[in-house]
């Protein structure tokens, strides 16, 4: 485990990214994007679970430039209120200059043998979509993204694997837009949609809304896809 900086590519200053290294190197390297609460524990339970997959984890603080090191959970009124903040303040455009920044970074940390993936949750969800449509990224995994039926005109230009996983029962995303989503992606050779009988945040262990079940089918896919892509 450790903690380094990234330079911003708008020259506005550098952030924080988490850092978990696997036992066995070289290896591919996954970076992970948050949720609205920050880079958390949950979100360090993931990259441990990434690095024992044998890949290089690396989860960046994106909310930096609204406040640094942001560290919360789902367990509380008050924390909730401080994550839709926060996420009302998020500049999209920014956190996907930064996920660039963060990818260029993973393709050369000691160890790492030049092939990257994103994985995202909740709003990262969604800029994993984003990644897939906007970056170089060797596959992008999007875990229960939110208001992705807004970025599927842009899905022409998705050239690496995207797997899209999606709560059938997810509060933050409705039925209409994830029909839409699904459609859209229907036939499109790179792009692999997934439903699951649970609601948003499902594979968050200890979360609200974990399934176990579900988490563990979407793990198991997406363990698969970065096997494939990363090596």
């Amino acid at each position: 485990m450790a903690s380094i900086q990234i330079k911003a590519t708008d020259g506005s200053g550098s952030f924080a990214a988490y850092v978990v290294e696997p036992a066995g190197k070289p290896a591919g390297s996954v970076v992970l994007i948050q949720e609205v609460f920050g880079v958390n524990q949950a979100m360090r339970d993931i990259a441990a679970w990434v690095a024992d997959l044998g890949f290089i984890a690396i989860c960046p603080d994106l909310f930096w430039r609204i406040e640094p090191g942001v560290d919360i959970t789902d367990k509380s009124e008050a924390e909730w209120k401080k994550a839709f903040e926060l996420f009302g303040k998020f500049d999209q455009a920014k956190g996907i200059e930064d996920l660039k920044a963060t990818l260029a970074v993973a393709r050369t940390l000691p160890g790492a043998n030049g092939k990257v993936a994103t994985m995202g949750y909740c709003p990262g969800g969604r800029l994993a979509f984003m990644m897939a449509e906007q970056s170089d990224a060797d596959v992008n995994i999007s875990y229960y993204g939110v208001g992705l039926d807004g970025l599927v005109g842009d899905l022409g230009k998705v050239t690496k694997p995207l797997l899209v996983h999606i709560a059938d029962k997810d509060e933050f995303f409705p039925a209409e837009g994830r029909a839409k989503t699904v459609a859209a992606a229907k036939g499109h050779p790179q792009i692999a949609c997934y439903n699951y009988d649970a609601d948003h945040a499902f594979a968050r262990v200890g979360g609200t809304h974990w399934h176990g079940l579900s988490a563990t089918i979407a793990n198991g896919r997406s363990a698969a896809a970065l096997a494939a892509a990363l090596g």
